[in-house]
């Protein structure tokens, strides 16, 4: 299976980077292909173009939207690795979603509104907050973001959810024990969710 694990999150060292990585070996090992495709590396811009705003001129994707399109392509199955940020992902990722999932690549007009292009295909998502998961999930704050986030990409682009695993507490003064516990939890839920290829 070719995967793409796409992260979100400005700092190199970051615990999200430590998820990424960690998903990418863990699919690896199991004999999948992955693509790493790090957001904030790939200096990505998420501004949605003008021209990339369907119109009565017609549709035109930008340069970087069709060279990243190429690149995805064939990929089978989506990660996305991000943190909470006033309970919701980074604009750079929501920005990559509207110019790359959107029309052309994640579904194409119809005389009846749209047709999804990506059915077969997977969407998992790998999430962080400072704040504690129990409260991310009573508040609501998971559920909502899952909600719009989630579930309305996979329903407008045709992908299947295949889950959302949320860490909570994630904070500068965690300790090593407890980011190793968490990662272990990150590679059992690939494992469980990917199976070997």
């Amino acid at each position: 299976m070719k995967t793409a694990v796409i992260l979100a999150h400005p700092k190199p060292g970051s615990f999200c980077a430590s998820i990424a990585r960690t998903c990418a070996s863990t699919l690896r090992d199991l004999g999948h292909t992955v693509r790493v495709r790090d957001l904030y590396r790939m200096d990505f811009d998420p501004r949605l173009q003008a021209g990339e705003i369907p119109g009565p001129a017609g549709y035109a994707a930008g340069k970087d939207v069709a060279e990243e399109r190429a690149k995805l392509a064939r990929i089978e199955a989506f990660i996305l690795v991000y943190p909470f940020w006033f309970n919701a992902p980074p604009a750079i990722l929501k920005g990559y979603i509207d110019r790359i999932f959107s029309l052309g690549f994640g579904y194409r007009p119809t005389f009846h509104g749209t047709e999804p292009l990506l059915l077969g295909r997977t969407l998992t998502s790998f999430s962080t907050s400072g704040a504690p998961e129990e409260w991310v999930k009573q508040t609501g704050a998971l559920s909502g973001l899952m909600a719009v986030f989630d579930s309305h990409l996979a329903a407008v682009t045709g992908m299947t959810v295949k889950g959302h695993t949320h860490l909570g507490g994630v904070l500068p003064s965690m300790t090593p024990e407890a980011a190793t516990a968490m990662l272990a939890q990150v590679e059992a839920e690939v494992r469980r969710t990917f199976p070997a290829a």
